[in-house]
C-alpha cells in the first residue's frame, strides 16, 4: 500500500489528437519526466519545454511530474501536458486555479483539423473547374 509521502494527483490534459496523462506530487525542485524521458530530452525544442514548465513557473511552485503522451504532434504534445499539468495543480491547490485561468491554461483548446469531405480535395477545397 502507497504512504502519504508517495500519494499523487492525476489529471487528463488534450490539444488536437494528443492526449497527456500528468501525475503530479510534491518535492523541493521542479522535474518533469514525458515517456520516461526528461522534457528537455523528449521535446525537440526549448520553446517547447518552456510551454510544459509554464504553469510551475507562473505559480512559483515544485512538483515532480510524470506524463505520458500519445498522439498529436511535438507542439500539441507539449500543450496537452501544460493543460493536464494545470488541472492536476487546480486540484490539488485551489487558491492557484484563478492564476491559472486567468493565463488560458485550464482551458482546453477545442481547434482541430477539419476532416476532408467527399467530392473535395481536401476540408473545402473544390476540385478545378474546368469550362470545356
Amino acid at each position: 500500500m502507497a504512504t502519504k509521502a508517495e500519494r499523487y494527483t492525476e489529471a487528463v490534459g488534450r490539444r488536437k489528437t494528443a492526449t497527456a496523462r500528468v501525475r503530479i506530487t510534491s518535492a523541493k525542485h521542479a522535474s518533469v519526466v514525458v515517456n520516461d524521458k526528461t522534457a528537455e530530452k523528449y521535446f525537440p525544442l526549448p520553446l517547447m519545454v518552456k510551454t510544459v514548465y509554464a504553469p510551475l513557473e507562473v505559480l512559483g511552485v515544485h512538483f515532480s511530474v510524470s506524463a505520458k503522451v500519445r498522439g498529436g504532434g511535438f507542439k500539441a504534445q507539449a500543450e496537452a501536458v501544460r493543460h493536464g499539468l494545470s488541472r492536476a495543480i487546480a486540484e490539488l491547490v485551489p487558491e492557484q486555479r484563478k492564476e491559472l485561468k486567468i493565463r488560458g491554461f485550464l482551458k482546453r483548446d477545442p481547434r482541430a483539423r477539419e476532416r476532408k469531405k467527399f467530392g473535395l480535395k481536401g476540408a473545402r477545397r473544390a476540385p478545378q473547374w474546368s469550362k470545356r
